[in-house]
């Protein structure tokens, strides 16, 4: 009994494999990332080859149901005890468990999001360079000039890009994770006074 179990659960393991394999490649072979984005081939190249291990198993052990005499699916019918049974099992319910886990978060498998894409981070980088780093430049230049209209003007459009940048980076879709950072945000302003031309030097203690 124990090797029919098995027989399913490799089946189920190799199919699930390959379904997975495919999710990996359709989406990067799309998005012409399979040369360009190594991780992603890589773990595609994984998975399929751990559907090939498994569905072999699987079809060596049908094979003498079906009336062909195969000595190595014999042998691994006898040699497929409980242990190795219990161990297919949790192998099946782990590969299901990754499709639940793909659907509730279907936002984030989109395409090939599932990898890092290089040229959408420097698209985002250079939106976050044009969108706040130049209006918070816009905003210094004005506080110098003693614009403080144009320096409010520019820091307030800075904030509600970057707020729009970062909520389109983080997603809503699917989940709500409470995000906390690891530490306090920290301006050095001691710094930022010290690069001002018209910072008077330091007095020096006798």
């Amino acid at each position: 009994m124990s090797w029919q179990i098995a027989m399913v659960c490799n089946a189920g393991i190799a199919m699930s494999y390959l379904l997975i394999c495919l999710a990996i490649v359709i989406p990067l072979a799309k998005s012409n990332q399979l040369r360009t984005n190594p991780l992603g081939a890589a773990t595609s190249a994984i998975f399929l080859t751990c559907a090939v291990h498994h569905g072999s198993h699987a079809v060596h052990m049908l094979l003498p149901s079906l009336g062909i005499n195969d000595d190595r699916g014999l042998a691994m019918r006898n040699a497929w005890g409980w242990p190795l049974t219990i161990w297919d099992c949790v192998g099946l319910i782990v590969a299901l468990y990754y499709w639940t886990l793909r659907r509730n978060y279907s936002s984030l498998m989109q395409g090939a999001q599932l990898f890092e894409d290089l040229r959408k981070r420097e698209q985002q980088a250079l939106e976050l360079n044009d969108s706040v780093l130049q209006g918070i430049v816009v905003a210094k230049m004005a506080l110098d000039l003693d614009d403080t209209a144009k320096a409010n003007a520019a820091l307030t459009s800075s904030i509600a890009s970057a707020s729009r940048i970062i909520t389109n980076l983080l997603g809503t879709e699917g989940f709500n994770i409470e995000l906390l950072r690891s530490a306090p945000a920290v301006v050095d302003l001691s710094e930022a006074h010290s690069d001002r031309p018209d910072a008077p030097p330091e007095r020096q203690t006798p």
